[in-house]
């Protein structure tokens, strides 16, 4: 976890606070440059001293840093996180990322008071997936550059929550799965060595003699976990909603393929 220095100079934080039209404790926009950095490097501001906010390179060589080092730590460290001054850098560490194979990563940004707001990074080598409110909360950033949606949802109309419910837990209970189901709150959570759900993967089993034994996948060995919830909305008394939870994996095709499926039965198509 770090707060970096923002900035690659002293003079591009004096133009930062100069630019706001509220630096910090009010000081007004005639205060002289003098007075300004007094207040900047103040231990009684509201700002760190200057080798707290400068570094060479600023945020973005600093924050470059940690990933060149997690690429050696790897899954040592489950996640990886940075706090950021500029939104500009938040793009620029994401395309980082990518060039590195990463895709397990998010995005999200704080607003601090009225004015002030903060962005941050975090990115893993795991393959545990975050929530998409948190891995894509940033508003207005370019689509390309945010993670893989971590949730589908898909409305049922005309069934009550229950026979959705049960629908959805025969289809899963048939599979090789590890599924684990709770019918008071209609939620369960399932953990897949591989695509069990496919046509072909169907007819293989069928083909073979011995079955797959779900008491023996292992949850950390697992290729892809989910979590499934359905929920009635009060406005809705005429149909529920299905929301499937990419919790843990790699493959964007694996969830998507697993989603598809899911819909299609409790649809019955």
């Amino acid at each position: 976890m770090c707060n970096p220095p923002f900035y690659e100079s002293e003079k591009e934080m004096i133009s930062s606070a100069e630019a706001k039209q509220r630096p910090p404790f009010s000081v007004s926009a005639s205060n002289s440059r003098k007075s300004l950095l007094s207040l900047l490097t103040n231990p009684q501001a509201c700002t760190g001293a200057n080798v707290e906010m400068v570094t060479v390179g600023g945020e973005i060589s600093f924050v470059t840093r940690m990933i060149q080092e997690s690429l050696e730590l790897r899954e040592r460290v489950q996640w990886y996180t940075s706090m950021l001054g500029k939104l500009s850098s938040v793009s620029v560490l994401v395309e980082k990322l990518m060039e590195h194979g990463n895709h397990n990563y998010a995005v999200t940004e704080f607003v601090q008071g009225n004015k002030t707001k903060r962005w941050a990074i975090a990115w893993s080598w795991t393959d545990l997936r975050p929530a998409m409110s948190v891995a894509r909360g940033i508003t207005g950033f370019p689509k390309h550059l945010l993670p893989f949606p971590s949730e589908f949802s898909f409305q049922v109309p005309e069934k009550s929550i229950d026979a959705t419910a049960e629908k959805i837990d025969t289809e899963i209970s048939s599979l090789p799965i590890q599924w684990h189901w709770r019918p008071v709150i209609a939620a369960g959570v399932g953990f897949a060595m591989e695509n069990v759900w496919s046509r072909q993967a169907r007819r293989k089993r069928r083909n073979q003699d011995s079955e797959v034994n779900k008491d023996e996948i292992d949850e950390k060995k697992a290729t892809f976990g989910f979590k499934v919830q359905v929920k009635q909305e009060r406005a809705s008394a005429n149909g529920v909603t299905v929301q499937i939870r990419w919790l843990k994996g790699t493959d964007t095709v694996l969830f998507e393929s697993f989603c598809g499926m899911l819909k299609r039965k409790v649809e019955e198509r």
